[in-house]
């Protein structure tokens, strides 16, 4: 499960590339470097710009690789985590 929400992963970051790639042509460097760093802009301007544009393929692949992302990566134990300190052996 969880090599499989690394392909979703690899995915969305492709999808996100060529969004932020349309952004560069579109609204400058700026928006397509903030575009790069915070995804969630990114999905957000392609969603709005999407018809304009003709990326909606490419934004229903990403809002889908993303949601599967998160099943798998939740199935794996990948959002898993303990904030104490670890288990400790005690017999010598």
């Amino acid at each position: 499960m969880a090599m499989l929400a690394i392909v979703a992963l690899v995915g969305c970051i492709i999808c996100q590339i060529f969004v932020a790639i349309k952004i560069f042509q579109n609204d400058g460097a700026l928006k397509g470097i903030l575009a790069l760093i915070c995804g969630l802009f990114g999905l957000i301007w392609g969603w709005m710009n999407a018809g304009r544009l003709g990326i909606k393929n490419i934004m229903m692949i990403w809002t889908v690789l993303i949601i599967l992302y998160v099943i798998l990566a939740m199935m794996s134990g990948g959002f898993s985590y303990s904030l104490g300190p670890g288990p400790t052996n005690l017999a010598p």
